[in-house]
């Protein structure tokens, strides 16, 4: 109708292609235009047939239902929508369709001014890619754009060899997965190399984690569905996934060939977290060191506990103070939130010390000392806590750096540190907006070669240092400031 070649969907009853909601949503209307009035219960029984309900984005391969006003996952007994799938990716291979393609890139870089934007002067093109909401998979988005930004943890992902999950005739072609075929034949390590290759690519067109977010459903029961979720949760899980599958090999790919492929990360700088080390723990492994005191006999037991982020809670104190600007009290900042997470504490009656020397619970103290400072920093700030019936988000805005977080004074043995190895440069920023973790949206910000963007799922936009520094943050990355080659001479 528009003549548009931006998100083709195909209407899987008649065939017929339109665009998608993002463009004018003619697809949208195809089906709204073949609704029949429900006037009795055999004209419903006829209409089940000629509703145009379903249909798939030629791009991404995805099935969508204006019914259901979702993504679909299942699939015919027959597997006919795969059947679709693999006849959309013959035409898209075929010499027929070669020129067109050549046509549509034409068309596209035409269009490429709306993602051309000015730095310094000169114009240059927006690189970043957005990732399409398969239906409130905000929380997922806005850790995979984060962690795509984190350099040394992405790289490693994107050179690792592709992995074909299947064989004979569909070797070669991208796999599409369906509730329906009980694949149990999955790796989330290649799924999750697959999505970041995706990223930072140049599409015009957002790219869709589906098979990341299929094979999500099946390795973490905690995330089926379509409900919110909590981002912080997921990145627990996704890096604690992710690192038990490179510890034990995958596709036929060792685990030490792996590791060995990457010269970066030597056996020294490793933080082994359940079993050997692997890329997850050499980034973002440290050390904890968990001092406690009986107050009765003065006993000190010493523990180390291997962390891949640091939990803060917001200081009591602080919670009522909501925006940057209100004048009510003293502004929070991320040091009031480390310092309450590593000062004194006395335990509470709910949490008396099993002292070995009294051989019964007394009271005591606790202290927390950084023992090995990770490469990447992970900081979770706790918005959500729970009240008598209900989960409440402290919703107060916390001052942070974007350079020069400096922790050395959470060190346990500062002297032992380097001038610069304690200092911290942020990387990303995970934003809760809303009141409530079964509710609300994610966004994220993230540097990229000395820009900002700002990741809203399908868009990406150039924003700058100001207002990341304004946002109300639920998750920092900060990444260890490499020394540089002239003080390593010295």
């Amino acid at each position: 109708v528009c003549r548009s070649n931006k998100s083709p969907w195909v209407c899987l009853t008649c065939s017929s292609v339109h665009c998608g909601r993002y463009v004018n949503g003619h697809a949208k209307k195809h089906y709204e235009d073949a609704q029949i009035p429900m006037t009795n219960h055999k004209k419903t029984e006829k209409q089940e047939k000629v509703q145009h309900t379903v249909c798939m984005d030629c791009s991404s391969y995805s099935t969508y239902c204006y019914r259901c006003d979702d993504f679909v996952v299942n699939d015919t007994k027959l597997g006919l929508v795969q059947k679709v799938r693999e006849h959309l990716q013959n035409l898209e291979n075929s010499a027929f369709t070669s020129d067109r393609h050549r046509k549509r890139k034409l068309l596209e870089n035409s269009s490429l001014n709306s993602k051309l934007l000015k730095v310094n002067g000169s114009t240059t093109a927006l690189c970043a890619t957005g990732l399409r909401n398969l239906g409130n998979t905000c929380f997922m988005n806005a850790i995979l754009q984060s962690l795509s930004n984190i350099q040394q943890f992405c790289c490693y992902f994107k050179e690792l060899p592709a992995v074909e999950l299947r064989n004979g005739k569909t070797a070669g072609r991208r796999t599409y997965h369906t509730r329906s075929q009980g694949d149990n034949n999955v790796s989330l390590v290649e799924e999750f190399r697959k999505t970041l290759c995706a990223l930072w690519q140049g599409s015009q067109t957002a790219f869709s984690p589906e098979s990341l977010f299929y094979v999500v459903w099946k390795i973490m029961p905690n995330f089926r569905g379509y409900q919110q979720q909590d981002a912080h949760e997921f990145m627990r899980y996704l890096l604690d996934h992710l690192h038990l599958e490179l510890q034990g090999g995958f596709n036929g790919v060792s685990r030490s060939v792996i590791l060995q492929e990457n010269s970066n990360l030597s056996a020294s700088n490793k933080c082994c977290i359940n079993g050997a080390s692997t890329v997850v723990t050499a980034i973002f492994g440290g050390i904890l060191q968990n001092e406690v005191n009986c107050l009765i006999c003065g006993t000190e037991s010493r523990k180390f506990d291997p962390f891949l982020d640091l939990s803060l809670d917001i200081p009591s104190q602080f919670r009522n103070k909501r925006t940057k600007n209100q004048e009510s009290g003293p502004m929070c900042t991320l040091r009031d939130c480390l310092r309450s997470f590593t000062d004194l504490e006395e335990l509470d009656e709910t949490e008396l010390y099993m002292c070995h020397k009294c051989k019964k619970k007394q009271k005591s103290t606790k202290k927390f000392w950084i023992q090995k400072l990770p490469k990447v920093l992970c900081l979770h700030l706790k918005r959500f806590h729970w009240t008598a019936y209900l989960r409440n988000k402290v919703d107060t805005y916390v001052e942070f750096p974007l350079r020069g977080l400096d922790m050395k004074c959470y060190l346990l043995e500062p002297e032992n540190s380097g001038p610069e190895s304690c200092l911290y440069d942020l990387v990303a920023v995970v934003v809760h907006h809303g009141s409530g973790v079964g509710s609300g949206h994610y966004t994220a910000y993230a540097a990229h070669e000395g820009r900002w963007f700002h990741f809203n799922d399908s868009t990406v936009t150039l924003t700058d240092e100001e207002t990341v520094g304004k946002a109300k943050a639920y998750i920092l990355f900060y990444v260890e400031r490499q020394a540089k080659a002239g003080a390593e001479k010295l």
